[in-house]
């Protein structure tokens, strides 16, 4: 494994979300890219997969969304991703396999992932949800307007969304994250 691309991958991520230009700030970085890394990484050692693959591919997922905005960004991202994998002298067979996966992560476009590296980088992008409720309180409040019922629901929503979409060896990870997810926002609704 090529421990240097790696770092190099995440220093460009990083600086792409330092940039005044960052569709979305730093904070992705932080609250997003941060636990998706680590999840997908812990994935792949448990799974047997290729772990320098997953780690480029954890890093480069949302790139597009960062430099482009949210629309396609899988499609983007992977642009993206080969642009700067090929000046980084990354093999092209493992460029090809860095980009199904960013082209696959995501939950809400469903496609079919043909690699245990592919299901990897979508399950840790739904599990770093659980890891960032703030951040998801933060967008229906800002972006989408709630009040804090709606919000309530709506963050409450994306959580289920993203634990029915992972795979079992996620779940097993992330389901004590899932369960107090349940009960802290589960119970909003009693007093109706």
């Amino acid at each position: 494994m090529n421990s240097e691309i790696v770092e190099k991958v995440r220093i460009f991520v990083e600086e792409e979300c330092k940039k005044p230009t960052s569709k979305y700030g730093y904070e992705p970085y932080l609250f997003h890219f941060i636990p998706m890394h680590k999840y997908a990484k812990e994935l792949a050692e448990r799974l047997g997969a290729d772990i320098e693959i997953v780690e480029i591919a954890a890093w480069l997922h949302d790139i597009g969304s960062i430099i482009n905005g949210r629309e396609n960004h899988h499609i983007s991202g992977a642009e993206i991703a080969e642009k700067k994998l090929i000046e980084l002298n990354f093999p092209r067979d493992k460029i090809e396999l860095v980009k199904k996966c960013i082209f696959n992560h995501r939950g809400s476009v469903n496609l079919n992932k043909e690699s245990k590296e592919e299901q990897i980088i979508a399950d840790a992008d739904a599990m770093s949800a659980f890891d960032n409720v703030s951040g998801i309180f933060r967008a229906a409040f800002d972006f989408e307007e709630c009040d804090q019922l709606t919000a309530n629901e709506a963050v409450l929503r994306k959580l289920i969304n993203s634990y029915n979409k992972i795979s079992i060896d996620a779940k097993k990870i992330i389901e004590p994250k899932y369960k107090a997810a349940l009960l802290l926002l589960g119970t909003k609704n009693e007093h109706k």
